[in-house]
């Protein structure tokens, strides 16, 4: 073995990324034929049809400390806050006295005592009508079970997606966007578009296999499966990743082979409720949690606080656009319908 082919065998070993050719976008091969609208609806369909129990996704978990921690899901206004033990809990909003805002009150030893009055709420029991949502903290995201808003039959826990054990680093991002849930769920069943759409992150990408058009389809085929290699400038990395829904608002990316394989980055789209122009809002949580059998990957969790951030910027790059994608086709749906969709100013914010 020559020099030249012995020291690029050792950077294969132990360096994951491959120096990646110039390439024009317009030069990029056309994915419209394969991307076929009736296989995009189908496994939509199929996945709206998947019980969720009720449960959404609200939050990052690591957000829910000291301070009581206020959202919106399904137009139900939310307070979150952690036991004395650090179990998460979460209530309605409006203190049940004279309707306080809960998330602007404090947490004293575990109890949240409401800003205008003092009442103090435990999570715990029914205390003046007022009584706490079943929760759920599974390490990543805090989960709140809404019977009324879900419609479903209940499940003790939300439905588990495959995350990978042993050593981790997990970091979540949050955006809100002008659509609906099914929007967020209709964009991520649309591989084909990650290299077009995307030209920074995503390059050499191939639907390797795609569920039948139809909506009956056994569970074994209801999956994508999508070579491609994420890009770092002019640096790249290749895997194969499946793409699954195991949820009505959830889809899920493994990586099954290549760097990093076992890695999953979990999307999740929760209904906040109208926004003040009556049109729908919806929070996109991306959940991305990243392994490697490399030994020195452990050592990258000492660098958590600084990877973190630099995870989620990755994230709000791809969903600031996604969102836009997103958003069109609620536009164009609400245009068909009669009504007015109206502009998308300001949504794709980050919470």
């Amino acid at each position: 073995m020559s020099i030249a082919a012995n020291l690029r065998s050792r950077w294969a070993k132990t360096v994951p990324f491959q120096v990646l050719p110039p390439l024009r976008w317009a030069a990029q091969r056309p994915t419209f034929r394969a991307a076929e609208p009736a296989v995009i609806a189908g496994a939509l369909t199929r996945s709206q049809r998947r019980p969720g129990g009720n449960w959404f996704a609200f939050a990052a978990a690591d957000r829910i400390g000291d301070r009581p921690l206020g959202t919106r899901v399904g137009g139900v206004e939310l307070v979150a806050w952690r036991g004395a033990d650090g179990t998460l809990r979460v209530g309605p909003g409006a203190c049940p006295h004279l309707g306080a805002d809960l998330s602007t009150g404090r947490v004293d030893h575990g109890t949240l005592v409401c800003p205008w009055h003092g009442l103090r709420l435990d999570g715990g029991c029914r205390e003046f009508g007022w009584s706490p949502y079943p929760s759920h903290d599974d390490g990543v995201l805090a989960w709140v079970r809404l019977d009324r808003v879900g419609g479903e039959n209940p499940t003790d826990r939300p439905v588990p997606a495959p995350r990978p054990a042993g050593v981790r680093l997990a970091a979540v991002t949050r955006l809100v966007g002008r659509c609906e849930p099914h929007d967020i769920i209709a964009n991520r069943l649309d591989p084909w578009h990650g290299a077009w759409f995307h030209p920074y992150s995503f390059t050499r990408l191939e639907v390797v296999s795609a569920p039948p058009p139809g909506i009956e389809v056994p569970p074994e085929e209801d999956r994508f499966l999508v070579a491609v290699t994420f890009r770092m400038g002019r640096l790249g990395v290749p895997v194969i990743a499946e793409f699954t829904a195991p949820g009505p608002r959830t889809i899920v990316m493994r990586i099954v082979d290549g760097e990093g394989a076992g890695s999953v980055v979990e999307t999740h789209a929760t209904p906040i409720g109208p926004g003040a122009d009556g049109a729908p809002r919806t929070a996109v949580l991306e959940a991305v949690v990243a392994h490697s059998n490399r030994p020195n990957f452990v050592h990258a969790l000492r660098g958590a606080a600084l990877i973190r951030p630099l995870m989620r910027r990755a994230a709000t790059r791809l969903w600031r656009d996604d969102l836009a994608y997103a958003e069109r086709l609620y536009r164009l749906r609400a245009d068909r319908r009669g009504g007015a969709a109206g502009s998308a100013d300001g949504a794709g914010v980050v919470q």
